[in-house]
C-alpha cells in the first residue's frame, strides 16, 4: 500500500515523494520507466522531476566525467542494483574491468560504481547524504560526489579503508582532485556553468 512522505526543507513541509513496499522481484516486473524510481529497504520511492539547475549541474557534471580517459559515464535514469537495493545515482563512472560494478546481461548496472554524483534536491538531500551514501559506502565505491547546484558546491568523498571520509568542500572558484584518476582535476565552476 502506498504512503505519502512530507518532507521539512526549512521551514517549508512539501509533499516529496510516494512509497510503496514491494519485493526486489516486483521491483524487476515493472515496466521500464523515465521516472526516477528507486527501491531502498523494501520501499519503491518516486521522486518528482528535478528543477532545471539540477538537471544542468547533472549535464555539466557528465561531460566532464566524458573526458576521462577511460571508464564509463552514466547519467540517471539508470538502475544500479546493490544486492536487494535500486538506486538511481544522478550520474556515476565506472573504471573498467578492475570495477565492483558491471553492466549485466539484463542491461542494468550491479555493484557499487566507483564514482557516484548525487545532485542534491528538497526531495533527495536526506536520502542522499543518509541512506544512500551508507549504501554507496558499505558496497564499495571509491569517491562520492554531492553537487548542491543552488549553493553552487560541491562536497567530496573518498574512500578510506571500509568507509567513505570527507575530503573538502569545494566552491566555485575552487578545484579538486579526484583519487581515482590523480592527474584530472575538476574546476567545480565547470560543473555550474
Amino acid at each position: 500500500m502506498g504512503t505519502r512522505a512530507l518532507c521539512f526543507c526549512g521551514d517549508v513541509a512539501m509533499a516529496d515523494i510516494t512509497r510503496t513496499r514491494i519485493t526486489l522481484d516486483e521491483f524487476k516486473m515493472l515496466p521500464e520507466s523515465m521516472d526516477h524510481i528507486e527501491l531502498i529497504d523494501g520501499e519503491l520511492i518516486m521522486s518528482p522531476a528535478p528543477k532545471y539547475k539540477h538537471q544542468k549541474a547533472v549535464l555539466n557534471t557528465a561531460a566532464r566525467l566524458l573526458q576521462f580517459p577511460q571508464g564509463t559515464t552514466v547519467v540517471s535514469p539508470m538502475d544500479v542494483y546493490l544486492d536487494e537495493n535500486v538506486l538511481q545515482p544522478d550520474v556515476f563512472w565506472v573504471s573498467g574491468d578492475d570495477s565492483l560494478c558491471r553492466l549485466g546481461d539484463d542491461g542494468y548496472w550491479h555493484g557499487a560504481p566507483d564514482l557516484v554524483v548525487e545532485v542534491l534536491s528538497a526531495s533527495t538531500a536526506r536520502r542522499d547524504h543518509g541512506v544512500k551514501f551508507g549504501l554507496y559506502e558499505q558496497h564499495g565505491t571509491r569517491e562520492y560526489w554531492l553537487v548542491d547546484a543552488e549553493g553552487e558546491f560541491v562536497e567530496v568523498f573518498h574512500r578510506d579503508g571500509a568507509r567513505l571520509a570527507r575530503a573538502g568542500v569545494y566552491g566555485t572558484d575552487e578545484s579538486f582532485a579526484l583519487s581515482l584518476l590523480p592527474d584530472v582535476v575538476i574546476q567545480v565552476s565547470a560543473l555550474f556553468a
